[in-house]
């Protein structure tokens, strides 16, 4: 008889711990062993907290390593954190949390998980939606392969949701800290001019388009690649037999939130620290920090982020790639009367055979005949 399946309570998922202990501290910050949610209780006092940056495990389907929630327990083992992050936010300040979606097992549709959360923290919790961003990672694998590169009925999945959140409906901010440089296109209109007049959305473009600020305002699409291959945490996990975070958000996700959304010397906070890049990068524009795990290893290796070479606070921002987003729909695979699948890419295609498959075929054929010949 097939043992059925225990479903896990919310006590028994990550941050379940009895305890908290100090792992390691530098000039700015310190990091603590253990559940967060002690850590956010004992250690940090009621609304001292500028900014809560986070990525929390994400409600996959398949479980990993760093300890994720099933995706339907995960609102019910978020809660306990809602309430902490409350209680240390500063009226001014703001909760941004990285998190990306789920697949419905075994079909081509998606989870709802993350919406529910954000609409539980809003609801629930009383928090305010500042902003939606996307975090668009150029450098994604085309996943999941079996409805985007196999069935071919779904496209990548290469965003993540970033939930910018408030206790109160003014956090402090500027987006003159996260500006972006102009485009050839814009510097062509400062150049040589452009005529006041309303465009076909009704907007009314007056003359103050021509002023120079110097940068643009950025969207919210933040394209920023995670491609991390030689820095000197890898090196110093490999050097010293330490396990890699497998979740690790680049550091120009936390740097543009830290900068946009809290000054030197205020307090930011990482619960799901990991492997601590939240607080290398609030130690190098000088913030304040907290990050708190439960894995002591993941630890052991962020600690090397502080034992490298220093990071001038701006030399690191300057040397950014630029991403363009091709056309969509620019480029045609098919024949002009191929249709669509019918049942929607339920039934796996079958594998189309290589053009030099049957030369290969013919080959192993005759050798196999060869071999019983000479037996």
């Amino acid at each position: 008889m097939k043992k059925k399946a225990t479903k896990k309570k919310p006590a028994d998922l990550p941050g379940s711990s009895d305890s908290v202990r100090l792992s390691f501290t530098t000039k700015f910050g310190a990091a603590y062993h253990g559940d967060s949610k002690v850590m956010l209780r004992e250690h940090v006092e009621e609304e001292s907290v500028d900014l809560i940056m986070t990525s929390p495990p994400f409600g996959l389907v398949r479980k990993k390593t760093y300890g994720n929630a099933d995706a339907d327990d995960y609102l019910d083992w978020f809660r306990p954190f809602g309430d902490a992050f409350k209680r240390v936010l500063k009226p001014s300040g703001s909760l941004v949390i990285d998190i990306g979606g789920a697949w419905i097992p075994g079909q081509p549709t998606r989870s709802l998980y993350h919406y529910k959360l954000l609409i539980m923290l809003c609801e629930e919790f009383g928090f305010h939606l500042a902003q939606d961003f996307f975090w668009w990672n150029p450098a994604k694998l085309p996943t999941p392969a079996e409805w985007v590169t196999v069935r071919r009925v779904r496209v990548k999945d290469a965003i993540n949701c970033v939930w910018w959140l408030s206790p109160t409906p003014w956090p402090k901010a500027s987006n003159r800290r996260v500006l972006t440089p102009y485009s050839d296109s814009m510097k062509g209109l400062l150049k040589n001019g452009y005529t006041a007049k309303k465009r076909p959305s009704g907007h009314d473009i007056s003359e103050k388009f021509n002023i120079n600020n110097g940068a643009s305002i950025p969207p919210n699409l933040l394209p920023f690649p995670n491609t991390d291959s030689n820095s000197h945490y890898l090196r110093y996990c490999k050097d010293n037999d330490l396990p890699l975070h497998p979740a690790r958000y680049p550091a120009e996700l936390p740097e543009y939130f830290i900068r946009m959304l809290t000054d030197p010397g205020d307090l930011v906070i990482d619960p799901f620290g990991g492997s601590c890049i939240t607080g290398e990068v609030s130690e190098r524009l000088r913030r304040n920090w907290m990050c708190g795990e439960l894995v002591e290893e993941y630890l052991a290796g962020g600690k090397g982020r502080f034992e490298g070479p220093a990071v001038d606070e701006d030399s690191k921002s300057t040397s950014r790639a630029s991403y363009s987003v091709s056309s969509s729909a620019c480029l045609w695979n098919g024949t002009a009367g191929e249709p669509l699948p019918s049942d929607g890419g339920r039934t796996r295609p079958k594998k189309a055979a290589c053009k030099d498959d049957a030369p290969k075929a013919k080959k192993k054929t005759a050798k196999k005949k060869a071999t019983k010949k000479k037996d």
